[in-house]
């Protein structure tokens, strides 16, 4: 673990008064640990926890992932479950014995780390109601309290690694958006485009996920399969995608245009364009999410669209695509160190749907784009 994250869990420990916390959701997981596991991305009701202590830390994992816990950054490693392995071969480095179920081995690695008893922070805001009753009926000895929003707030600040991956992952998604933009042409589809993106971002060593390339009306539909429609002259282009480095993800939204923009298409992304730069002026720590977005919702209206509404205006973006803080309503303040993704997104159903999205990172006196491809609307010719 990162000296920045360790901080930010001993502080989160501090200010709830708690023994110990126990991440559940794979992110937590992984903020903690540095472990994902392929297995509950496969399986997703698959336990995984991470417990975090003054002392320090530890996994726990279905027996199936116990070979796969090598690279962790943790003090010790608990399984669970039965698999087979043929263990004629000499042991691993760290040999398991498993635990019947995953509340036994919770408990085991509390011991392990010296915490038999006091307040107890579960990450409890995903885990499906049986689980979290297991853990409940196992760990009698504690006084358990709902812990999510702290590690939603320990994850809310990043440290200088995490934003060396953001950047990262921002510079790979926005060079295969170049390479796609330099095939566009009409008759390419969105389902070829999309392939080319995901190759260019393999390519680079990253992992795509949920790419959107969609062309004309079909952009219209906030999150569309890539389908077979061929680009026209006059379509708009809606890129909406990124990829993962090291469990970090970009998110990022481009607009083009196969041809020269109609007045309507060019007035549509002007005035979205002066909400998102409106956001990005009202970024600083102390700032209110809802301030940010009255502001965004206000710039878009007076640059001329005068119905726009939203339910946001962006978030947090780190080890998942969608974090704590919220541009919002009820979003909370923001801190330096923050990492935001902001945008201003209208989809006019039959029409086109139009977005740009920014990431920024909010320092002492405002906030500094981690972007570095243009935002414009693109010309392609």
């Amino acid at each position: 673990m990162y000296p920045h994250q360790g901080e930010r869990l001993t502080a989160a420990l501090e200010r709830g008064g708690y023994e110990a916390l126990v991440a559940a959701s794979p992110a937590n997981v992984a903020y903690v640990t540095g472990f994902w596991s392929l297995v509950r991305a496969v399986h997703p009701a698959t336990e995984t926890y991470a417990v975090v202590t003054r002392a320090g830390t530890a996994l726990v994992v279905p027996a199936i992932d116990e070979l796969a816990t090598e690279g962790a950054d943790t003090d010790h490693v608990f399984s669970y479950g039965r698999f087979v392995l043929d263990r004629s071969q000499p042991p691993p480095t760290r040999p398991l014995e498993p635990s019947a179920g995953a509340a036994d081995a919770v408990v085991a690695a509390l011991t392990a780390l010296g915490v038999r008893g006091g307040r107890l922070g579960l990450d409890d805001e995903r885990l499906p109601a049986p689980q979290a009753r297991a853990l409940g009926e196992r760990l009698v000895a504690f006084t358990l309290a709902p812990a999510s929003e702290a590690f939603a707030v320990a994850r809310s600040v990043k440290g200088p690694y995490e934003i060396d991956c953001l950047q990262q992952a921002l510079r790979i998604a926005e060079e295969a958006i170049n390479v796609v933009l330099g095939m566009l042409r009409p008759g390419v589809t969105e389902r070829e485009a999309v392939t080319a993106f995901e190759q260019e971002i393999a390519r680079r060593d990253a992992a795509p996920y949920c790419t959107i390339i969609a062309f004309g009306p079909g952009s219209a539909v906030p999150a569309p399969w890539p389908g077979d429609r061929a680009l026209r002259l006059g379509d708009l282009v809606r890129f909406d995608l990124g990829c993962i480095v090291k469990g970090y993800r970009s998110d990022v939204a481009r607009m083009a245009v196969m041809g020269e923009p109609t007045k309507r298409q060019q007035a549509l992304f002007d005035a979205l364009h002066a909400g998102l730069e409106a956001a990005l002026e009202a970024l600083r720590p102390g700032a209110d999410g809802l301030a940010v977005f009255d502001t965004a919702v206000g710039a878009v209206r007076g640059a001329g669209l005068t119905g726009f509404d939203r339910h946001h205006v962006g978030h947090g973006i780190g080890l998942e695509a969608a974090e704590a803080p919220w541009l919002a309503p009820g979003g909370g303040t923001l801190e330096m160190g923050t990492v935001l993704r902001v945008e201003t997104p209208c989809y006019v159903v039959g029409e086109a749907g139009l977005n740009v999205k920014e990431t920024a990172l909010v320092t002492r006196s405002g906030a500094h784009v981690l972007n570095r491809s243009h935002r414009g609307l693109v010309v392609l010719d």
